[in-house]
């Protein structure tokens, strides 16, 4: 079959749809690797996806199948890669410690090599550990696996000799992976501060301002409350008298998982959610071409650069209330223009020495050049020149593209959160 993943892969958990032709991609890529005969225990094993999704994590990526051509009617998508996570303790783990998340069995059909499924996989895998609060990530690799282990390293993987093993008199390599410190929720906010405050009898966080975005409309749950029940009812106290919807961010950093299950017991809605991803600003950078821009940078945001990012973020919001809440704190302010005419914006805010770049935008007739890279590369510049020396920023986890883009950039997970909302009326 021949895959077109020009827009490169979506990554999800598998379905039922999706589980036997995982299975059998692979089973059939470890043999066509040569690591492996057809007839070996091993090989029926990996065909058997069925009992990893019982007691593992299976995930999958999969293009439209629209884009494979192999003679059937379009419809539905097609599997193309599949990696098995598995937790410490399970069935699947083989050399994973306690707090530990196990990578297995990534494998990649071969007509969809070189086309970065491979790195999307892993990319959602190193997300779906920090999610789960994992304290590190491991695998187990060979030699012959040269383009894996130039994936693993590219990604932050390092070798782990104490803890290698053989196998059938073969040396199997152990490499790790640690999820880097998050700015955490308080750095986060001081980036983007909504218009008031109220700290509650807990101790929570409750970000009023007027219900333009999430970030500056929701609680922060920081500690935990010898009564849920209660501390919640403060926080719907709150957005009732502002008139607005109850909204929470949840997470292993923010609340964990007694706040989530009494907020969705309560008639919660997950509205939204983000990976917050990090990078060290010292650490070398790829070499990347950068589009030819001209880019206005400003200590506050202009009309051009609000139109840039209201535009295609969230046209019709209210502009003076938006101004407010950027300029709530320190930042910067990108303008990448044609010709005079903005098309693309993005927002560096500085926090401690953390720099937190948002409002990342390219309108639509500008995009496929390069301006998201070279924004948010010329942006970098710009915090480290200010003093910032790490750099965080927040994406939705469907975003495969800004994932990508970022990932290729050296940004790697750190944290996830979710927005819990509920409905004033509910």
């Amino acid at each position: 079959m021949k895959v077109a993943t020009d827009t490169g892969p979506v990554v999800r958990r598998a379905t039922g749809a999706d589980v036997d032709d995982a299975g059998a991609l692979t089973a059939e890529a470890y043999v066509a690797d040569g690591l492996l005969r057809d007839e070996d225990d091993y090989t029926a094993e990996l065909r058997d996806a069925r009992r990893r999704v019982r007691e593992a994590v299976l995930l999958v990526a999969v293009v439209p199948r629209g884009g494979v051509e192999r003679g059937g009617a379009p419809d539905g998508d097609v599997v193309v890669g599949t990696v098995t996570l598995a937790p410490y303790g399970t069935s699947y783990a083989e050399v994973a410690e306690p707090g530990e998340l196990e990578v297995r069995m990534l494998a990649v059909a071969a007509e969809a090599r070189g086309r970065g499924v491979a790195e999307a996989l892993m990319a959602a895998a190193l997300r779906h550990a920090v999610a789960e609060g994992a304290r590190r990530v491991v695998l187990s690799t060979i030699e012959a696996m040269r383009a894996a282990r130039r994936l693993y390293e590219r990604l932050g993987f390092v070798p782990a000799p104490a803890r290698d093993w053989a196998h059938e008199h073969v040396h199997v390599q152990v490499l790790t992976w640690t999820p880097p410190d998050a700015p955490g929720a308080l750095v986060e906010a001081a980036t983007w501060p909504p218009l008031r405050t109220v700290v509650t009898s807990d101790g929570w966080r409750v970000g009023l301002s007027g219900g333009l975005t999430r970030r500056a409309n929701s609680a922060l749950p920081l500690t935990r409350p010898a009564d849920v029940g209660a501390a919640v009812d403060e926080v719907e106290r709150l957005y009732a008298e502002a008139g607005q919807a109850s909204v929470v961010r949840v997470g292993p950093t923010t609340g964990g998982a007694a706040v989530e299950q009494a907020l969705l017991a309560r008639g919660y809605v997950v509205a939204s959610g983000a990976d917050v991803l990090v990078r060290d600003l010292d650490a070398p950078w790829p070499v990347d071409p950068r589009a030819a821009a001209d880019i206005r940078v400003a200590a506050h945001p202009d009309d051009a650069w609000l139109g840039a990012w209201l535009g295609v973020k969230s046209a019709g919001a209210d502009v003076p209330t938006a101004r407010a809440i950027l300029e709530g704190s320190s930042a910067v302010y990108l303008t990448a223009l044609d010709h005079g005419r903005p098309v693309g914006a993005v927002r560096a805010a500085f926090a401690e020495d953390w720099v937190g770049l948002s409002c990342l935008v390219v309108a639509p007739e500008a995009r496929r050049r390069g301006l998201a890279r070279t924004l948010t590369l010329r942006a970098v510049d710009v915090a480290r020149a200010h003093g910032a020396r790490r750099a965080f920023l927040q994406v939705e986890p469907h975003n495969t593209a800004a994932a990508r883009l970022y990932g290729r950039l050296g940004f790697a997970p750190a944290d996830r959160y979710a927005y819990l909302e509920r409905a004033l009326d509910a």
